[in-house]
């Protein structure tokens, strides 16, 4: 299946639009600090699903989707810490966070299938 056509996908897009309009309410002085690292952990996810899909074996893909898990768990961590800090409410993360917790789950799921786990 092309990554394009993949749920995971589609919603990892999503996340990412919602993440650079959360960003946008960051204090200035998290520019260059927690807004870029969100940003960047935002964009990973649907990059690496993508780059992951192109590649020659399951094993590789897998590879790829978990580096995309991996920035999953980072960006939940980085807006509990805007939480924490109160640059964000509980509220203005809602969906970001059950954004993360589908793919997540759907990601799992997609490495498991892969590596018959």
């Amino acid at each position: 299946m092309i990554y394009k056509e993949l749920i995971v996908w589609k919603k990892s897009m999503e996340l990412v639009k919602e993440i650079y309009t959360l960003t946008k309410k960051l204090p200035k002085e998290e520019t260059y600090g927690l807004c870029d690292q969100m940003r960047r952990a935002a964009v990973s996810i649907p990059s690496n699903i993508a780059e992951g899909n192109g590649r020659k074996t399951d094993i590789e893909y897998a590879r790829f989707l978990n580096i995309s898990r991996g920035s999953e768990c980072e960006l939940e961590t980085q807006l509990y810490i805007c939480i924490m800090l109160n640059y964000l409410t509980e509220t203005e993360t809602k969906n970001a966070f059950s954004l993360l917790s589908e793919i997540g789950k759907m990601l799992n799921t997609l490495i498991n299938k892969l590596t018959n786990n």
